[in-house]
């Protein structure tokens, strides 16, 4: 637990150390109604084939391809 400090005020903030990381999905205010991003890390085992498919689409934009088989 720590804060940041931003116009004359301390936010709490936790911050967690967790990667390598890769970015598998990106929420927008306009298609959502809110901004936020999946991030996946780790290797994974028993995937199920719709979570196959969601990451078979971010592989084109990655530098590697996920831990999954």
């Amino acid at each position: 637990m720590t804060r940041i400090f931003k116009d004359k005020e301390a936010i709490p903030v936790t911050v967690i150390k967790a990667g390598p990381c890769w970015i598998t999905q990106v929420k927008t205010e306009k298609e959502d109604g809110y901004n936020a991003i999946q991030v996946g890390f780790g290797k994974a085992k028993n995937i199920a084939k719709p979570q196959k498919g969601h990451f078979k689409k971010i592989e084109s934009v990655l530098d590697r391809k996920p831990n999954f088989k």
